[in-house]
């Protein structure tokens, strides 16, 4: 079965003045619906185009003859899990068990807010930042180009794609003005929350 670009779980205008709708048009229907095609033509006729999309990314993770299946099947992975992370209304700030994590493992949501703006500030070129639990903590960790943290056994609670295509036609080069109106307006912190849950209980 071919992969398939998932519909967005919002519409196009609904993350709008933070988001454009012009921005959502490109980045779901131009750059990720331009992924789930090349990856269907680079696994058509070859082991991959049966397995699911983890399994594609894991297999292909760090094999350089692979690296073109694995940029695209990974970034259709990082897609779908963003849209999941951004709220057309802003909902309550991070609360219960994930506001806790929060405070034990940067002191104050306030001070993840401040060490995350600086991953994505500092990430250099394309990438994506990303609050992960690592062994039992969360962590912040900025990744290159289409790297995710599943490949180093780390589960995402959220992430914020710095590639320039999510941001420039309403920021410019302001990325870091982006990453806090992300923070601030558009973070789906009961998307993190219930998926720091399932990890507990995993």
């Amino acid at each position: 079965m071919p992969f398939e670009l998932k519909p967005l779980p919002f519409g196009t205008s609904d993350l709008e003045p933070v988001m454009s709708r012009q921005t959502l048009e490109f980045h779901h229907g131009k750059h990720h619906a331009g992924y789930v095609k090349k990856l269907n033509e680079l696994a058509k006729g070859t082991p991959f185009e049966t397995l699911s999309l983890e399994s594609v990314i894991q297999t292909t993770s760090g094999k350089a003859e692979q690296k073109p299946i694995f940029n695209n099947a990974a970034q259709i992975w990082n897609h779908d899990f963003f849209w999941q992370c951004l709220k057309p209304s802003r909902g309550a700030p991070p609360q219960g068990a994930l506001a806790e994590s929060l405070k034990r493992d940067f002191g104050s949501v306030a001070e993840f807010a401040n060490k995350f703006t600086a991953s994505a500030v500092q990430q250099f070129g394309s990438g994506w930042t990303w609050l992960v639990v690592d062994k039992g903590k969360l962590k912040i960790v900025s990744t290159p180009d289409a790297e995710l943290p599943m490949t180093s056994n780390q589960h995402a609670l959220l992430t914020c794609d710095v590639w320039e295509h999510a941001y420039y036609l309403d920021y410019q080069n302001e990325r870091e003005t982006f990453v806090c109106a992300f923070l601030d307006k558009l973070a789906n912190w009961q998307f993190a929350a219930a998926r720091l849950e399932l990890l507990a209980h995993a």
